[in-house]
């Protein structure tokens, strides 16, 4: 028997690979268009360095021209957990991540999972076996234990290769005596590397690097018929014409295998750019965010405290590019979409994952929406999560008039940084407990004088038709009247003079109408409360 018939006999109804090459024909796209991959694994949630590479791998098949592809890549069947991989695209969806295929968008390059390709893989194995490249295994888990056990005892690296590959050479008539006795065998690859070489490998962000050449003989295609990850990314990076694939640099001991299994199938190999992973600190020390430790590590979790979409993806941006921050600053108006990425500009060592950073983003992309547009997310976030918020909401079009405060002027409003933050930041505007006497006045505290300063300014100069400035102007007079002064500047350059100023006045005003020391604009919220609303506060 030669290495065709063993070949045929592993493999009987596996295609030509040609079908397979001419099926899923070179992309018609532009030079320097890029396609990229997300590939995540369903065996759990998705993490949000994940989302961030899926955004990288958006950005760069977008600006180019390109094509964004999501593959799940699900052949480890025993680790996989239950509507993973529809969890895995709803959370793409949510961060407007969608891509161009997948297997929510079927392309012409499907399958988009790798446990309906398993006729594709074995069609390339098969050619291997043709070519003397590939062997079948039949060493148990108990060989390979005892092989272990072996390199161990005598200081040797661990692994299948070299003198410790027990199957390598056998017999073409051995192994097919075997397969056809029954015995249980997996697909390994014949490696052609030697550690004792090196390859130079330039990686799209880490730069030039060197590494030994691959010696291991691989498992590719396992008992159950499904390929090894190793060996299914290339077939398909290959099939799907993805040239440029955005990972974690714990891939980067894997490139000379990739690289060599690239190079034996006859594959033109993608470029690799490997991202450092997000980092946290614990004590004095840095490690990796973790699935298992940390909350925020779940990209779920954002949706769940109501962080907008916007601002997630503004903060990785701001960890994938250094530049990212300054170009905002310059450009507050303008969409996520503008900013040039540059892969060129990612940083080599893992950036610190900060949740304070990420809400102080947060508020700041909240400032710039407008009234409707926090009004729609919020009410959405608050029928999965918040009844009582969403009661708020049920009235629209005073809602919309208490978003609007401090919203579209030169310096809007950054109270807010998500939206479990805005029943309390609001609250006051719909419910309000006018029999409560503990509220905090700050500096003026004596209840005779809050009484005198409400009554006179209800009195004597509250108009609900007043501009701002009159309004303002008009609280600047009930200070001088009572003794305080009309600018805080004045009092700070004579307190003796004064019993304070202005803006101790309109503290007063403020807690008597909204029960809080801090609120937005007060002129807006009275205009909002509306005349009849404020008499019944006061």
């Amino acid at each position: 028997m030669n290495s065709t018939e063993l070949a045929n006999l592993i493999f009987p109804n596996a295609k030509e690979i040609s079908y397979y090459e001419e099926k899923y024909k070179t992309r018609d796209l532009s030079e320097g268009a890029l396609v990229t991959r997300y590939a995540p694994s369903p065996t759990g949630f998705n993490h949000i360095g994940g989302v961030m590479q899926a955004m990288i791998a958006q950005k760069l098949a977008k600006q180019t021209g390109g094509k964004y592809i999501v593959r799940i890549e699900d052949t480890d069947q025993k680790r996989e957990v239950e509507n993973a991989a529809e969890q895995i695209m709803q959370n793409l969806k949510d961060f407007d991540l969608l891509p161009d295929e997948s297997i929510w968008q079927e392309g012409q390059y499907g399958p988009y999972k790798q446990s309906q390709r398993a006729e594709i893989y074995q069609a390339y194995a098969k050619s291997l076996i043709e070519k003397g490249l590939a062997y079948p295994c039949f060493c148990s888990s108990e060989d390979l234990e005892q092989i272990r056990t072996n390199q161990e005892s005598a200081k040797e690296r661990t692994g299948y290769y070299g003198k410790w590959t027990k199957c390598r050479n056998m017999p073409i008539d051995m192994a097919a005596d075997k397969i056809k006795a029954g015995e249980p065998y997996i697909i390994r690859f014949k490696s052609p590397g030697n550690p004792e070489k090196k390859i130079k490998h330039k990686d799209a962000i880490k730069g030039n690097i060197d590494l030994p050449e691959n010696d291991q003989d691989i498992v590719i295609i396992k008992s159950d018929g499904l390929p090894t990850f190793h060996f299914a990314h290339a077939v398909d990076d290959h099939l799907m014409g993805v040239n440029l694939v955005n990972r974690s640099d714990e891939w980067i001991p894997s490139v000379p295998l990739h690289l060599q299994l690239f190079y034996t199938l006859g594959f033109k190999s993608p470029k690799y750019a490997h991202t450092a992973p997000m980092m946290k600190m614990e004590g004095e020390s840095r490690r990796k965010l973790s699935k298992r430790k940390d909350p925020e590590a779940n990209a779920g979790y954002y949706r769940e405290i109501g962080v907008p979409k916007e601002a997630v993806k503004e903060y990785l941006m701001n960890i994938a590019n250094s530049n990212f921050e300054m170009w905002r600053k310059q450009n507050p108006d303008k969409p996520m979409d503008e900013f040039p990425f540059d892969l060129k500009k990612m940083g080599v060592a893992g950036a610190l994952f900060d949740l304070v950073k990420m809400l102080d983003v947060a508020k700041n992309v909240i400032s710039r929406y407008s009234a409707q547009e926090v009004y729609d997310e919020a009410y959405d976030w608050a029928k999965e999560y918040d009844e009582e918020l969403l009661q708020l909401l049920e009235n629209k079009e005073y809602s919309l008039k208490v978003l609007g405060i401090e919203r579209g002027n030169a310096k809007p409003r950054k109270d807010i940084a998500k939206w479990s933050d805005l029943k309390n930041a609001i609250s006051y505007m719909y419910e309000f407990d006018k029999e409560n006497t503990h509220f905090e006045y700050q500096k003026i505290t004596d209840p005779a004088e809050i009484d005198k300063i409400v009554k006179m300014y209800f009195e004597k100069y509250y108009d609900p038709k007043d501009d701002k400035q009159t309004w303002f102007d008009k609280m600047k007079d009930l200070a001088e009247e009572l003794g305080y002064s009309r600018e805080v500047k004045e009092y700070k350059a004579n307190p003796d003079a004064y019993r304070g100023h202005v803006g101790d006045i309109s503290t007063v005003i403020r807690v008597k109408l909204t029960g809080r020391c801090q609120t937005p604009d007060l002129y807006e919220i009275m205009q909002v409360l509306g005349k009849e609303e404020i008499l019944r506060r006061i």
